[in-house]
């Protein structure tokens, strides 16, 4: 897997709550240098990002319902169309697992179809991250499902906010629980080159990282 692709697979991201605007700005400018497929940032920080990569082919993705995901419908709606009209063409919204574990599944769905429909309209994607860590196989099952008949683009692994991030057995999973339409991310602990493989071989379809330089830094050495 050579540089070029495994920097294609690449958010690169940002959501620590003290990250300011310079760290902002240096984010996209690594993006921009290194080809990366997106930039995730705060929903305060799209405006910056969007104007900063308005050269380049990054897209720009920022996080919905960040990072529990118990907002009600209506306040991820505002927000998601809100980040859109900024500048964002990728949407990373957390599932309601309050509603999801409460067993008001359609509640959930009916909210990942919104925002999905929303999304498509403004011609961007939607990414839902299910929190893989916080769901048993059976929920992550279920949970794949729900998201694929909502519509959504990607179903994402992790927060980076729970007690772990990724793992290859997520990813595994949920690459057999998906229709092939319907792509993978896996974000949450991910700093190993080697680590990054194993999930893109697993299924993943990008990574989500704030280690992306180094990534690609450690594959160059090793070329």
């Amino acid at each position: 897997m050579s540089h070029f692709n495994i920097a294609s697979y690449i958010d690169h991201t940002l959501l620590r709550p003290d990250a300011d605007e310079r760290m902002i700005r240096q984010l996209c400018a690594e993006a921009s240098t290194y080809n990366f497929a997106a930039v995730c940032v705060p929903p305060c920080y799209v405006k910056i990002a969007t104007n900063a990569l308005a050269d380049s082919q990054v897209h720009i993705a920022t996080v919905i319902g960040f990072p529990l995901g118990y907002q009600t419908a209506e306040v991820k709606f505002f927000e998601a169309h809100k980040a859109l009209s900024a500048g964002a063409t990728e949407i990373d919204m957390v599932l309601n697992l309050a509603a999801f574990k409460s067993g008001r599944f359609a509640d959930a769905e009916n909210e990942v179809g919104e925002l999905a429909t929303l999304c498509h309209l403004r011609g961007g994607l939607l990414k839902v991250i299910i929190e893989t860590a916080l769901l048993s196989e059976e929920e992550i099952i279920q949970a794949c499902d729900l998201c694929a008949q909502a519509e959504a683009d990607f179903v994402k692994t992790s927060t980076g906010f729970s007690s772990r991030g990724a793992s290859v057995a997520d990813v595994a999973l949920m690459r057999q629980s998906l229709p092939e339409k319907v792509r993978i991310k896996a974000s949450g602990g991910i700093r190993d080159i080697a680590f990054a493989k194993e999930l893109i071989r697993a299924g993943a379809d990008r990574i989500g990282t704030s280690a992306g330089v180094q990534l690609i830094n450690y594959e160059e050495k090793q070329n």
